[in-house]
């Protein structure tokens, strides 16, 4: 099965996760369950630690803080799925609670 890499955008919060509503987390929660009821299956997933944290290492070997893009959304975390297709893996991603965001679909290269 071919896999995909949903990536989750989200504008930070001051208070991280602290700031993220019952009914959101509520629904992230839920989400595997119901990609495995679709047939698809989670391959790996992650949060991220908040972009203060983050470090880009620029052609030239320069180090800087914060992500290398300038916008108000930021990287909050990733799943890898496995599912029959594109359609399926945009399926999986319509499914995912954004509060003030995005989600972006990519597919991975085979190994």
């Amino acid at each position: 099965m071919p896999q995909y890499a949903i990536l989750i955008y989200e504008q930070e919060t001051p208070g991280g996760v602290a700031d993220i509503p019952p009914e959101v987390m509520e629904a992230n929660l839920a989400v595997e369950a119901k990609i495995a009821a679709m047939g698809a299956r989670v391959v790996n997933e992650q949060a991220l630690q908040p972009s203060a944290t983050t470090r880009t290492i620029h052609r030239d070997g320069l180090v800087t803080d914060g992500p290398f893009l300038e916008s108000k959304e930021v990287i909050a975390g990733f799943f890898v799925v496995e599912t029959t297709g594109l359609e399926q893996a945009v399926a999986i991603g319509k499914m995912l609670p954004i509060m003030n965001g995005a989600v972006e679909v990519r597919p991975l290269l085979a190994p």
